[in-house]
């Protein structure tokens, strides 16, 4: 049986997270921890808004997409070559090249599948209407 924090909400949902180890409360909750659980939550307010602050500026839209993997790239590369010339330059250009020649291959699948799928579908509604005869039917003279 898992244990819970103690902490009861203004709503009266209990708090679900687990207690600390000798304790009854979470981290956030227990009264001991206070000045640290408010330091924590400052911090994570301040990454929110420091995280949608730098999505803007980069045009930074997410990394679920190939273009949001390509535009952070695109940002990698800029601030590598920026860099003093050195190994750590290097490292940074050379690992970039090899990433979008992952991405450029990615591309290129996905193109390939759309292709392959588009010529599946229409293959399927021509059958289905009879155009094509199907591989078990008689060819008619």
């Amino acid at each position: 049986m898992s244990r819970s924090c103690a902490h009861v909400g203004a709503d009266g949902r209990p708090c679900r997270a687990a207690p600390l180890r000798d304790g009854s409360y979470c981290f956030m909750h227990d009264p001991e921890q206070a000045e640290e659980a408010a330091a924590a939550r400052r911090l994570g307010g301040i990454r929110r808004r420091r995280e949608s602050t730098l999505a803007v500026a980069y045009e930074l839209g997410g990394l679920q997409s190939v273009a949001g993997l390509r535009r952070l790239l695109d940002i990698i590369v800029a601030d590598g070559l920026s860099l003093d010339n050195g190994i750590g330059r290097l490292r940074v250009l050379i690992a970039a090249v090899s990433t979008g020649a992952r991405l450029l291959e990615v591309r290129d699948l996905e193109a390939r599948i759309q292709a392959l799928e588009a010529m599946q579908r229409a293959r399927q509604r021509r059958t289905a209407t009879g155009s094509i005869p199907r591989r078990d039917e008689p060819q008619r003279p």
